[in-house]
């Protein structure tokens, strides 16, 4: 039987997409959903230290956001246009992937302008190619070092809030809209799960004897592309890429062995662990691109529990928890997120799944 899109659908009442964060990251909701019995409790993120102990492991995507949204203009007509950094293709030449917004007034040819709040131009790029509707290829052109044009376009960018947040990012946003944890940079979105843990918590955990094992995947826009076929199976995932080391599958696997928990934080997480199974169901260290699309019917072989936020309906990220929490069980809990007005997406809430 075909898994079909349609059976993710859910209405999400107006007002549900938190627009700011938690006062405080492990003070956001927490609901926790228990596969063996169907039971929802309704905690605080910070009352996780309830559920995990000693030799338990969390799994931690230690990508590092950067601020992937320039503005420019356009030469000679001096028309704003938005540069969306999506990937770097080629260090040398600096060569970049991007969308751009409106996408008729940008052809190939044309030289954008980007300059600092005093007008200054510090940054030149010219588009070398057309790949999508809004998607062009552009190749930056600054004579200083590789750390003064990383620096410059730090500098220069803006926090990649995402869509449905429809507010201008905002200065808590550059630390807000990162792991406490971050450090590998290269996502355009930040793995939202890991949001909640702040470094009190990390602490409180630690002393429970909990292991923390990090991976590396940089989060895509194509984690976010809607859904338009009705049958999952014909659906493809865009690629991403993701690292694994032996020190994180050392953790994981000792976890495994000693029957503890092991908790994916986040759904780029469990992309990734569950990219890089071994033939006997332990975790292997791996390094490349995955297009990994989890829906059900799913037989996951690393995690047993799992922590994520509030998604949207139809998303790959509903889909996917869908698949670890059971479909009926996660729909239901999320109609009890919205009877009981949980935040939704990015900056919301959290659900843990045991």
């Amino acid at each position: 039987m075909r898994t079909k899109l349609s059976q993710f659908n859910f209405e999400l009442p107006e007002g549900y997409i938190a627009e700011y964060p938690a006062d405080r990251r492990d003070e956001a909701r927490m609901m926790v959903v228990h596969r063996d019995s169907g039971k929802i409790e309704h905690k605080t993120f910070k009352d996780i230290t309830e559920y995990f102990g000693d030799g338990d492991t969390m799994i931690f995507n230690n990508t590092k956001v950067f601020p992937a949204r320039l503005f420019g203009e356009k030469e000679k007509t001096g028309a704003k246009i938005e540069v969306f950094l999506l990937r770097e293709l080629n260090n040398e030449s600096r060569l970049w992937d991007v969308l751009v917004d409106p996408a008729r007034k940008i052809r190939v040819g044309n030289k954008l302008y980007f300059s600092d709040p005093d007008g200054n131009v510090e940054l030149t790029a010219e588009v070398i190619d057309n790949t999508t509707s809004r998607g062009r290829t552009i190749r930056f052109i600054y004579e200083g070092t590789d750390d003064e044009f990383n620096n410059t376009l730090l500098k220069l960018g803006n926090t990649p809030l995402p869509k449905y947040i429809v507010r201008e990012p905002e200065e808590l946003d550059k630390e807000r809209y990162q792991t406490i944890y971050a450090k590998n940079i290269g996502a355009v979105a930040a793995p939202t799960a890991g949001l909640h843990f702040s470094k009190t918590l990390f602490k409180k955990l630690e002393l429970e004897g909990v292991n923390f094992a990090e991976l590396t995947l940089h989060i895509g826009l194509g984690t976010f592309r809607s859904i338009d076929v009705e049958d999952l199976s014909k659906h493809k995932m865009d690629a991403e890429y993701f690292k694994i080391d032996q020190d994180c599958c050392d953790k994981v696997n000792s976890a495994i062995d000693a029957k503890k928990k092991v908790c994916a934080v986040g759904t780029t997480s469990m992309r990734s662990i569950e990219s890089a199974v071994s033939a006997t169901n332990h975790l292997k260290p791996a390094e490349g691109w995955t297009n990994k699309f989890i829906y059900p019917p799913y037989e996951f072989k690393i995690p047993n529990a799992m922590i994520t936020n509030f998604h949207l309906p139809k998303s790959s990220l509903v889909i996917m928890v869908s698949a670890f929490g059971g479909t009926e069980l996660i729909l239901d809990a999320y109609q009890e997120a919205i009877k009981e007005k949980y935040n939704f997406y990015s900056y919301g809430d959290s659900m843990l799944i045991l």
